[in-house]
């Protein structure tokens, strides 16, 4: 490919920074963890989406848990039909703020790929079972940016951009704010921010995007769920259209499209021009019941006692095998065939003993956990 043919596709690739708001991030204002050469032809951001698409985690989405789990109906939502979502939300919504969609589109399919086994419930017990053995807090959005600085490529990381893991680290959905204002931060102070997410149980709450994309993305994490979620549980039968309140409905509509549009609607109309995201008081309201509802008639009730009990024997079984299996160094267990033999000598050299347990239960699939478990216990 001579000079000029590369100049013309740089500059068509480019092009699109000519028409971003003032407060969009530009593609010449992204920053890697790690320096490297410019791709001849793909934007930094762009090349993010690619890295990510191509990672062997995200590929894991496709049998991962959003709400209900250890159910046969397909038209259920799983994580990966839940980050197309957002993505597709998240973009739309930065279009038409004239933000940089690039960026948008990495944080959003990379924002959960630190999930565990059985969603939220399994989050929960590898929680508990991290701060047991002395590994600290462990957070979904902090496992997703473990992944790809300190997993991916056998423990050599992607090397992504900082705006980009910045955004998948701080993109949690379940704190709803009326407002969105990013706030700039270095390398270093993403860093330790990150590192603090281990030790301070309230650091998860505390953090704030550094882009306006960043913020979308955060925003765009609700809206992605908050609807199709109710949808599902219709679904399952757990409740019905009748049950939502009238007082929710009236603001938001009950059919996920609705929920979805009017949400995006409101947002865009009042953060246009403005260097920070803003809901109507209205619209928030709602979605703060809606949500609340969520959390009593829903996700309270996506798994039974027994289920519970036994995702917990799940983890704790799993997890006191395999630390057996990497403290006694047998070869032969499914954690050294299937991923640490695969492993940089700085990962194995770095890293505890029970941190290469829950990295390895974190990356796992539904399926995959299940096939550990019943291979133990049989």
């Amino acid at each position: 490919m001579d000079a000029e043919v590369r100049k013309i596709i740089r500059n068509n690739m480019a092009i699109k920074n000519n028409y971003l708001c003032e407060y969009a991030t530009k593609d010449k204002e992204a920053i890697r963890l790690n320096e490297e050469k410019d791709d001849e032809y793909r934007t930094p951001f762009y090349r993010d989406v690619d890295r990510i698409v191509y990672s062997l985690s995200y590929t894991r989405y496709m049998d991962k848990t959003q709400v209900f789990s250890l159910n046969d109906n397909d038209n259920i939502s799983k994580r990966m039909t839940h980050v197309q979502m957002v993505s597709k939300i998240a973009r739309n919504i930065g279009r038409a703020l004239g933000l940089n969609e690039d960026l948008i589109e990495a944080a959003a399919l990379g924002h959960d790929l630190g999930h565990v086994p059985f969603g939220h419930e399994g989050e929960r017990i590898l929680n508990q079972i991290s701060l047991e053995y002395g590994e600290g807090y462990f957070n979904h959005n902090v496992q997703s940016v473990r992944t790809l600085m300190n997993l991916e490529k056998n423990g050599k990381g992607l090397n992504l951009t900082l705006q980009v893991l910045d955004a998948i680290m701080c993109h949690n959905g379940e704190l709803e704010l009326k407002e969105y204002h990013p706030r700039e931060k270095t390398k270093e102070e993403f860093l330790e921010e990150y590192e603090r997410t281990y030790t301070d149980k309230d650091q998860v709450k505390k953090l704030v995007p550094m882009t306006l994309e960043g913020c979308v993305v955060r925003v765009s994490d609700i809206i992605a769920y908050i609807g199709r979620d109710i949808e599902d549980a219709i679904r399952m039968k757990v409740i019905s259209k009748e049950d939502v309140p009238e007082e929710i409905t009236s603001v938001l509509g009950l059919a996920n499209r609705d929920i979805i549009n009017t949400i995006i609607t409101d947002l865009i109309s009042r953060s246009v021009g403005k260097d920070y995201l803003s809901l109507s008081d209205d619209i928030f309201n709602a979605i703060k019941s809606l949500k609340a509802f969520n959390y009593e008639h829903i996700y309270s009730k996506a798994n039974s006692k027994e289920t519970l009990e036994l995702f917990k024997d799940m983890f704790n079984k799993v997890f006191e095998h395999f630390l057996n299996d990497v403290r006694n160094d047998n070869r032969e267990s499914d954690i050294f065939t299937i991923f640490l033999n695969d492993m940089s000598e700085e990962y194995m050299n770095n890293t505890s003993d029970e941190r290469k347990v829950i990295d390895y239960i974190a990356g796992m699939t539904d399926d995959f956990m299940i096939k550990e478990y019943n291979s133990i216990v049989d």
